[in-house]
């Protein structure tokens, strides 16, 4: 495991390239920032990367059409393709307008409700699923749908503002977000329904992160806080279908998924309503109460193994997402750059945001293999407090608990995506907003930062935007 910093005078060895041998070489002042391929990818693996791309940009229309590729849209589903929701590889955003029913588009709503029985209660103690889905709405309400079909319904998304004064005199507004599902379709929700709004994330980085031994992130695993210092980060677990056996969990805002290709394959299915040989229905996500969307004709081709994306095309795309390369740091040596990251060591944003892993051996992806890497994560849990939390657990995760989102590329976040709003909901206007929304083990962080001057609290703010 890699030393943490104990010298802020210099920048560390390799610090520049948070990807490693992996970290793009492009440039960094473009939209495209994100959408590079591994910098140390072999010239032969460019092809399947580029068809990769071509896979994860194609808008699917509904079947049958004469595109057989690229029919099985739906019939209900979110977006058309998957660069629908992360625009250029990047972060997603909630609506433009609030107070306004309509589609979401990169803000997707998550519906479960809780177990109720002794058979429910056992089936999410084994980790086979990580919630119980709505019985007419499924796992996702899907705000949009195929010609002949009615969307399962909308979100109104509005805002509460709240004033925070910083210890300088400097006040902040936080909004509050509230959601409310209106005009739905198919018959009334659930009483107990539990909705989780998630934004898109950036895409770069995967490849690497799926890379990183267990063992890796097992270490700084405290979820009994035995160091006492208020940081109970714990691993979500769960079953990979994938692999037929309980696995960590690496991805999604609760590291609720424990492999990529399951990651894509469940996007497939619930955000676009298209089928892979791990979710085969044709009819995506679909619930048996939905009748007229299970009845309704699927693009599932023999030619395809009865699915809609079969396999080679499949593994394109997710090698394609796999190697969506990091971008380098820049003015990694500036004096207030290093100053600020010596702020947010001593601040204990470095006791979640875990600056730096050591990556496995990747099999047929050799580029991948033994990088030293700087993603800002430990993938772990960590209660978050009441403010953030959605009270809707996920696996072994509570309502409170988040994955410590990776911070590598958050600092062009606006060059690529055009915005800089950040969390799980989009509600963060800017890192200082997201930064004063920590609560819970994050609270000791927040209010330190909340207690510097402006001058080191922009220092701070510059190394994240060198990142």
């Amino acid at each position: 495991m890699p030393v943490p910093a104990i010298d802020f005078t210099k920048a560390e060895p390799g610090e520049d390239r948070p990807g490693g041998g992996a970290t793009s070489r492009a440039a960094t002042d473009t939209a495209n920032a994100f959408s590079q391929s591994s910098g140390n990818m072999g010239f032969r693996k460019e092809l399947d990367f580029k068809i990769g791309n071509s896979i994860f940009r194609r808008h699917w229309v509904s079947a049958p059409a004469s595109t057989d590729a690229s029919d099985g849209l739906g019939p209900l589903f979110n977006v058309r393709g998957c660069q629908d929701c992360h625009l250029k590889d990047g972060r997603g955003h909630p609506p433009l307008a609030s107070n306004t029913p309509g589609p979401t588009a990169s803000l997707l709503f998550r519906l479960s409700v809780p177990a109720k029985t002794d058979d429910e209660k056992a089936l999410l103690a084994s980790g086979k699923v990580t919630v119980l889905p709505d019985p007419v709405y499924g796992g996702q309400l899907q705000d949009m749908s195929i010609q002949g079909h009615d969307a399962e319904g909308a979100v109104k998304v509005s805002y509460e503002e709240k004033e925070v004064s910083l210890a300088d005199g400097e006040t902040v507004s936080l909004r509050a977000p509230h959601y409310e599902l209106t005009g739905l379709n198919y018959g009334p929700i659930s009483p107990d329904v539990m909705v989780g709004p998630r934004i898109a994330p950036p895409m770069i980085g995967l490849g690497l992160l799926e890379a990183v031994p267990e063992e890796q992130i097992k270490a700084n695993a405290d979820p009994d806080d035995a160091n006492g210092d208020g940081i109970s980060g714990r691993p979500n677990r769960m079953w990979s279908k994938l692999h037929d056996k309980e696995m960590l969990g690496r991805f999604g805002w609760k590291a609720n998924v424990p492999t990529i290709v399951e990651q894509n394959a469940d996007a497939f299915s619930g955000d676009i309503g298209i089928s892979t040989t791990l979710h085969p229905s044709g009819a995506g996500e679909c619930t048996e109460r939905q009748t007229s969307c299970i009845d309704a004709p699927s693009g599932n081709s023999p030619k395809y193994q009865n699915v809609e994306v079969g396999d080679e095309l499949f593994d394109l795309m997710t090698f394609y997402t796999q190697n969506l390369a990091v971008p380098p740091r820049r003015n990694v040596d500036a004096p207030e750059v290093l100053k600020g990251k010596e702020l947010f060591y001593k601040v204990g944003c470095a006791q979640c945001h875990q600056p730096n892993f050591t990556t496995g051996d990747v099999p047929e992806q050799t580029h991948l293999s033994n990088q030293l890497i700087w993603p800002y994560t430990d993938m772990l849990l960590h209660d978050m407090g009441e403010g953030l939390a959605d009270d809707r657990p996920d696996g072994k995760a509570t309502g409170s608990e988040w994955r410590t989102p990776p911070l590598w590329g958050i600092g062009l976040t606006e060059t690529v995506s055009g915005h800089t709003q950040f969390l799980h909901d989009g509600r963060a206007r800017n890192l200082t907003e997201a930064i004063l929304w920590h609560g819970g083990e994050g609270q000791a962080a927040r209010d330190r930062f909340a207690s510097l001057d402006k001058e080191d609290r922009e220092r701070l703010l510059a190394f994240l935007n060198s990142l």
